[in-house]
Protein backbone atom coordinates (compact mmCIF):
# COMPACT_ATOMS: atom_id res chain seq x y z
CA UNK A 1 0.00 0.00 0.00
CA UNK A 2 1.13 3.52 -0.73
CA UNK A 3 1.16 6.47 1.65
CA UNK A 4 2.96 8.71 -0.74
CA UNK A 5 0.22 9.42 -3.28
CA UNK A 6 0.30 12.49 -5.18
CA UNK A 7 -2.80 14.59 -5.46
CA UNK A 8 -3.24 17.62 -7.43
CA UNK A 9 -6.20 19.86 -8.55
CA UNK A 10 -7.67 18.08 -11.45
CA UNK A 11 -7.29 20.43 -15.31
CA UNK A 12 -9.89 20.08 -18.02
CA UNK A 13 -7.78 17.43 -19.72
CA UNK A 14 -8.37 15.27 -16.74
CA UNK A 15 -12.00 15.67 -17.22
CA UNK A 16 -12.30 13.00 -19.76
CA UNK A 17 -10.00 10.58 -17.79
CA UNK A 18 -11.97 10.92 -14.85
CA UNK A 19 -15.46 10.13 -16.84
CA UNK A 20 -12.66 6.70 -18.06
CA UNK A 21 -11.92 6.14 -14.56
CA UNK A 22 -15.89 6.24 -13.51
CA UNK A 23 -16.47 3.33 -16.00
CA UNK A 24 -13.78 1.13 -14.91
CA UNK A 25 -13.99 1.91 -11.12
CA UNK A 26 -18.29 1.34 -11.61
CA UNK A 27 -18.52 -0.75 -14.31
CA UNK A 28 -21.49 0.87 -15.45
CA UNK A 29 -22.68 3.76 -17.86
CA UNK A 30 -24.98 5.38 -14.63
CA UNK A 31 -22.25 6.85 -12.85
CA UNK A 32 -20.86 7.98 -16.27
CA UNK A 33 -24.24 9.85 -16.82
CA UNK A 34 -24.08 10.99 -13.38
CA UNK A 35 -20.57 12.77 -13.64
CA UNK A 36 -21.93 14.06 -16.70
CA UNK A 37 -25.27 15.73 -15.46
CA UNK A 38 -23.48 17.32 -11.99
CA UNK A 39 -20.29 18.75 -14.70
CA UNK A 40 -22.90 20.22 -16.94
CA UNK A 41 -25.16 21.79 -14.43
CA UNK A 42 -24.54 25.48 -13.90
CA UNK A 43 -25.31 25.64 -10.44
CA UNK A 44 -23.54 21.98 -8.93
CA UNK A 45 -20.18 22.50 -10.63
CA UNK A 46 -17.75 24.30 -9.59
CA UNK A 47 -14.46 25.07 -11.67
CA UNK A 48 -11.03 23.96 -9.46
CA UNK A 49 -13.23 21.28 -7.22
CA UNK A 50 -11.87 17.83 -9.51
CA UNK A 51 -9.16 16.12 -6.66
CA UNK A 52 -6.78 13.38 -8.46
CA UNK A 53 -4.69 10.69 -7.16
CA UNK A 54 -2.00 9.92 -9.74
CA UNK A 55 0.45 7.46 -10.33
CA UNK A 56 3.72 8.27 -12.26
CA UNK A 57 1.75 11.30 -12.99
CA UNK A 58 -1.49 9.60 -14.54
CA UNK A 59 -4.58 9.94 -12.35
CA UNK A 60 -5.85 6.95 -11.32
CA UNK A 61 -8.59 8.30 -9.08
CA UNK A 62 -10.64 11.12 -8.29
CA UNK A 63 -12.96 12.85 -5.66
CA UNK A 64 -15.23 15.86 -7.01
CA UNK A 65 -16.75 18.68 -5.06
CA UNK A 66 -20.42 20.17 -6.49
CA UNK A 67 -22.46 22.34 -5.09
CA UNK A 68 -25.57 21.60 -2.69
CA UNK A 69 -27.84 23.47 -0.46
CA UNK A 70 -29.02 22.64 2.74
CA UNK A 71 -32.00 24.81 3.37
CA UNK A 72 -30.73 28.13 1.81
CA UNK A 73 -27.18 27.54 2.72
CA UNK A 74 -24.95 26.64 0.18
CA UNK A 75 -22.67 23.59 0.88
CA UNK A 76 -20.56 20.88 -0.97
CA UNK A 77 -21.26 17.66 -2.07
CA UNK A 78 -18.35 14.78 -2.19
CA UNK A 79 -19.19 12.41 -5.19
CA UNK A 80 -18.55 10.50 -7.14
CA UNK A 81 -15.06 9.35 -5.65
CA UNK A 82 -13.67 6.74 -8.03
CA UNK A 83 -10.73 4.95 -8.29
CA UNK A 84 -9.61 2.50 -11.36
CA UNK A 85 -9.63 -1.31 -10.21
CA UNK A 86 -5.95 -2.21 -10.25
CA UNK A 87 -4.61 0.29 -7.71
CA UNK A 88 -8.42 0.61 -5.28
CA UNK A 89 -7.60 -0.47 -1.71
CA UNK A 90 -4.33 1.02 -2.14
CA UNK A 91 -4.83 4.33 -0.76
CA UNK A 92 -5.60 6.49 -3.76
CA UNK A 93 -9.05 7.22 -3.04
CA UNK A 94 -8.15 8.51 0.80
CA UNK A 95 -5.77 10.95 -0.69
CA UNK A 96 -7.93 12.35 -3.60
CA UNK A 97 -10.72 12.37 -0.73
CA UNK A 98 -8.20 14.23 1.94
CA UNK A 99 -6.87 16.31 -0.81
CA UNK A 100 -10.70 17.59 -1.61
CA UNK A 101 -11.87 18.41 1.56
CA UNK A 102 -8.62 20.23 2.56
CA UNK A 103 -9.09 21.90 -1.16
CA UNK A 104 -13.08 23.13 0.52
CA UNK A 105 -11.71 23.77 3.78
CA UNK A 106 -9.32 26.43 2.54
CA UNK A 107 -11.53 27.91 0.41
CA UNK A 108 -13.62 28.84 3.30
CA UNK A 109 -16.59 26.57 2.61
CA UNK A 110 -18.62 25.77 5.69
CA UNK A 111 -19.52 21.62 5.05
CA UNK A 112 -19.75 18.88 2.88
CA UNK A 113 -22.06 16.11 2.36
CA UNK A 114 -21.86 13.13 1.08
CA UNK A 115 -23.79 9.66 -0.18
CA UNK A 116 -21.72 6.74 -0.08
CA UNK A 117 -20.15 3.87 2.17
CA UNK A 118 -21.34 4.13 5.73
CA UNK A 119 -18.32 2.01 6.33
CA UNK A 120 -15.83 4.11 4.36
CA UNK A 121 -16.78 7.84 4.98
CA UNK A 122 -16.44 8.38 9.11
CA UNK A 123 -13.00 8.12 8.70
CA UNK A 124 -12.78 11.30 7.17
CA UNK A 125 -15.01 12.50 10.12
CA UNK A 126 -18.51 12.44 8.06
CA UNK A 127 -21.35 11.55 10.19
CA UNK A 128 -24.67 10.47 9.84
CA UNK A 129 -26.51 13.42 8.19
CA UNK A 130 -29.78 12.90 10.65
CA UNK A 131 -26.83 14.16 13.86
CA UNK A 132 -27.24 17.30 11.77
CA UNK A 133 -30.65 17.63 11.05
CA UNK A 134 -29.89 17.31 6.86
CA UNK A 135 -32.51 15.15 5.75
CA UNK A 136 -33.46 14.27 2.66
CA UNK A 137 -36.62 12.52 1.07
CA UNK A 138 -34.94 10.18 -1.00
CA UNK A 139 -31.73 9.56 0.70
CA UNK A 140 -32.00 9.62 4.30
CA UNK A 141 -30.38 6.48 5.84
CA UNK A 142 -26.59 5.46 7.03
CA UNK A 143 -25.40 6.16 3.73
CA UNK A 144 -26.00 10.19 3.48
CA UNK A 145 -23.21 11.78 6.05
CA UNK A 146 -22.09 15.36 6.51
CA UNK A 147 -18.76 16.91 8.02
CA UNK A 148 -18.47 20.28 8.99
CA UNK A 149 -15.22 21.85 7.41
CA UNK A 150 -14.85 25.29 9.55
CA UNK A 151 -16.19 26.66 12.47
CA UNK A 152 -19.66 26.63 11.83
CA UNK A 153 -21.70 24.20 12.04
CA UNK A 154 -23.57 21.56 9.81
CA UNK A 155 -26.61 23.44 8.62
CA UNK A 156 -29.97 21.71 9.83
CA UNK A 157 -32.30 21.59 6.90
CA UNK A 158 -33.74 19.93 3.84
CA UNK A 159 -30.98 18.87 1.72
CA UNK A 160 -30.96 19.76 -1.86
CA UNK A 161 -29.13 18.90 -5.01
CA UNK A 162 -29.46 21.05 -7.99
CA UNK A 163 -29.15 18.29 -10.68
CA UNK A 164 -31.76 16.42 -8.28
CA UNK A 165 -34.75 16.81 -11.39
Amino acid sequence: MSNSWKTRVGTAADEQIAREITLHAFGRQYEVDYWDGIRADPVASLPGQLYVATHDEQPVGYALLTRCFVGAVPVLSLGPVAVLPEYQGRGAGDAAVRAALAGGQAQGERAVVVLGHAEYYPRFGFRPATEFGVRHPKYDGPSLMALALSAEPVPAGPLSYPYDG
